[in-house]
């Protein structure tokens, strides 16, 4: 059975991302989704957990998920050398970052699983479309769609890897080559949709990464049809970003 941790869901759940856990739930024949709060211990750091997720949260709850999180570092490093999946959509990657600057430039101290901050514009929200790619495990490109929808952008070095070629539209910044970041199984992105059901081969590549034998995405053929129609006008070059 496939244990999916979903962390922090009472405040981290804008945009209706969450729900692609729901959709991983009705891909799959078992799995169990456990929902941690924010005064509980994380179940990964004593259990196997194969996917922990959180998604995008108002910017006055990152500090409190910071805080959530920052006892229990050590166990999110040792389960990502151990391969375990973690998967964090809209500005959830960002509190792992150096800090998040405000717009009055204080900082709020990150986690620092790599390096980076966050930069906020309050008054300044982006939104746009994405178009990348990156290699599925069988080295084939595999075209990621995605939306935007921020105050914040992330800048300076990482030091990790991109989680996404840029194809069109912005990056980890404007002027960034990628989007988001991968430490082995850590994805880190500012990508929403929910993500997990714009692009059903790339739930059916998370549900492998977690040990999934030959999965197949929920309501395949009307999926991967919708994920036709948006490949085909996300790659339009008269369609505006």
């Amino acid at each position: 059975m496939m244990r999916i941790e979903v962390l922090y869901a009472e405040t981290a759940n804008l945009y209706g991302d969450n729900f692609g856990i729901n959709y991983l739930k009705q891909s799959l024949p078992e799995v169990e989704i456990i929902h941690t709060g924010l005064t509980e211990v994380p179940r990964f750091v004593t259990e196997e957990i194969d996917l922990v997720y959180m998604g995008p949260m108002p910017e006055s709850s990152q500090e409190l998920a910071i805080e959530a999180l920052r006892p229990h570092m050590e166990a999110v490093r040792r389960r990502i050398d151990e391969g375990k999946v973690f998967l964090m959509t809209g500005n959830a990657f960002e509190i792992f970052g150096a800090y998040i600057e405000n717009e009055d430039g204080t900082r709020i101290p990150g986690l620092e699983l790599f390096g980076g901050y966050a930069k906020r514009r309050m008054m300044n929200r982006f939104n746009g479309m994405f178009l990348g790619s990156m290699q599925d495990m069988d080295g084939q490109e595999l075209k990621i769609l995605g939306f935007k929808s921020q105050f914040t952008h992330f800048y300076g070095d990482t030091g990790v890897d991109f989680a996404f070629k840029r194809l069109r539209g912005k990056g980890l910044n404007p002027d960034a080559e990628g989007e988001g970041v991968r430490i082995k199984n850590f994805i880190g992105t500012y990508l929403i949709g929910p993500l997990l059901v714009v692009n059903p081969l790339f739930a059916v590549y998370i549900m492998k990464l977690c040990g999934a034998e030959d999965p197949h995405p929920a309501f395949e053929k009307t999926a991967m049809e919708a994920y036709e129609v948006r490949l085909k006008e996300f790659t339009d070059p008269e369609h505006q970003y």
